[in-house]
């Protein structure tokens, strides 16, 4: 049995990214856990604010892993990674920062306008990986 470089290739990507994805899963149930533990420290804390600015966080991180594992997960059912949870994670990602920053009166406007434009890109390339998507799901019904 021969064996020709790109199946070598095809094992080993999916072995790093079913190594990834078990961190991952181990990080979603660390930082679930890891929330309880601030909710429980809300529940006794005097300065709410400071508490509550850190569940927020750490709700958006574990969407934001949740939209990952989401990515590879997906890789092992179709042999390639979705554009669309990559891109979802990635907007996670800058509403997270953006509302961690908003909640701590730090956001400058000069940053606010390059978020926003960097929203809007990635809020495009969202839809237009969705509309190939329909396209390419459309055209294979056609076929059959």
């Amino acid at each position: 049995m021969q064996l020709n470089p790109q199946q070598i290739f095809d094992a080993v990507t999916k072995v790093v990214f079913a190594v990834i994805l078990i961190f991952l899963t181990i990080g979603i149930i660390i930082g679930t856990g890891h929330l309880f533990l601030i909710l429980f420290e809300l529940v006794q804390a005097t300065n709410i604010t400071s508490a509550f600015r850190e569940i927020i966080s750490q709700v958006l991180s574990l969407f934001i892993l949740i939209e990952l594992s989401r990515s590879l997960a997906e890789f092992f059912r179709v042999n390639r990674l979705r554009l669309t949870f990559i891109v979802d994670a990635v907007i996670v990602f800058v509403l997270r920062d953006i509302m961690i920053e908003m909640f701590e009166h730090r956001l400058v406007v000069d940053r606010m306008y390059a978020l926003s434009v960097l929203l809007f890109v990635l809020g495009m390339l969202r839809i237009g990986s969705v509309l190939v998507y329909q396209r390419g799901q459309s055209s294979k019904e056609e076929d059959i």
